[in-house]
């Protein structure tokens, strides 16, 4: 019946993509070498399919898969698929999408393509679901800033998809040099411990040359009379040398005090209770084109829950076709 499903969807998939508008589609890969003290080795981080066009002008779709995770999984039917979602422009200022979309919580470790990513900090690390089925409606009150309200499964359902996240989130800037991915959300658990997240992501540019990005975390159960502190911080210090060469610097800290029902079970599934996280590293990526589609990287970092220190190099390529295509009909 599988077989079935994904010969019909990819008939499905063809006859749509022949008739749309495509702007973007992509082989994006990455492959490391890990030297880590439990399990050193060469692997192949990711290697995902992006397709994102129109179907008519006002009609948006967005496609990512990525072909090294399993396509299923019982609490997860969509595991490979990261996004699957169509938006309609109704008006400049108004929008609605719906499909599997990234959740919406502020910041900018968060909002980042996974595959750009190196390492997380504690809480990208322990969330279950950073994709869910939901739809959001967007408004943009002027340019270059954008309100959202996000209604879908909770990133903490554990398989029980009655479980909801209900964000409200803003993406926006105060001055040029200041930008914000800011978000409050209502999140139920499976075990209806109801959390609260205020995120706050802020980036700062200087120019072209450096960007520091700051992101604050703070997570409270909305069922927990008494609290103790629950929430984190992550900083990463961009500086570009040139067109070809950039250096980072990354750290993250994450505290949850003894944050537990009268159960004793956790009322933050993310970060455990009694749990003090914190890791730091850096690194160097080199784009020898000059642009995003070829990009060598070497990483290295250390986390203090195992007292693991990691280095990463690798590779990542983006192969756009539909650049590739425009470029040779010229």
């Amino acid at each position: 019946m599988r077989k079935i499903f994904l010969v019909v969807t990819a008939f499905l998939a063809a006859s749509f993509l022949a008739s749309a508008q495509i702007d973007y589609a992509a082989i994006e890969a990455r492959a490391s070498v890990v030297l880590q003290q439990q399990k050193p080795g060469l692997r192949a981080d990711f290697a995902n399919i992006h397709i994102m066009g129109r179907i008519t002008p006002s009609l948006r779709f967005r496609f990512r898969h990525r072909l090294t995770k399993p396509i299923y999984d019982a609490k997860n039917p969509l595991n490979g698929t990261d996004i699957l979602s169509l938006t309609w422009d109704i008006s400049p200022k108004w929008s609605i999408g719906g499909g599997k979309q990234p959740i919406y919580i502020g910041g900018y470790e968060w909002d980042a393509a996974p595959i750009d990513v190196y390492f997380y900090g504690g809480f990208c690390n322990y969330i279950q679901h950073v994709y869910a089925l939901g739809g959001t409606v967007f408004f943009r009150p002027r340019e270059g800033q954008e309100l959202l309200l996000q209604v879908g499964h909770s990133p903490l359902h554990g398989g029980d998809l009655s479980r909801m996240d209900v964000g409200l989130g803003w993406t926006g800037s105060f001055f040029p040099w200041w930008k914000t991915l800011w978000s409050v959300n209502w999140i139920d658990d499976y075990y209806h411990h109801m959390m609260g997240y205020v995120s706050l992501g802020n980036r700062f540019e200087i120019g072209q040359v450096a960007a520091l990005e700051l992101d604050l975390m703070y997570r409270r159960s909305l069922t927990q009379k008494k609290a103790q502190f629950d929430g984190g911080a992550v900083a990463k210090l961009d500086f570009r040398i040139n067109d070809k060469w950039k250096l980072f610097l990354k750290g993250s800290y994450e505290g949850n005090g003894q944050n537990v029902d009268e159960n004793g079970i956790a009322y933050d599934l993310t970060v455990p209770p009694g749990t003090v996280y914190w890791c730091g590293g850096g690194g160097t990526e080199f784009f020898p084109l000059g642009n995003s589609e070829l990009r060598i990287h070497a990483a290295a970092w250390v986390e203090s829950v195992t007292k693991t220190v990691s280095a990463s190099a690798g590779v990542t390529y983006n192969l756009d076709f539909v650049k590739i295509i425009k470029k040779y009909r010229k």
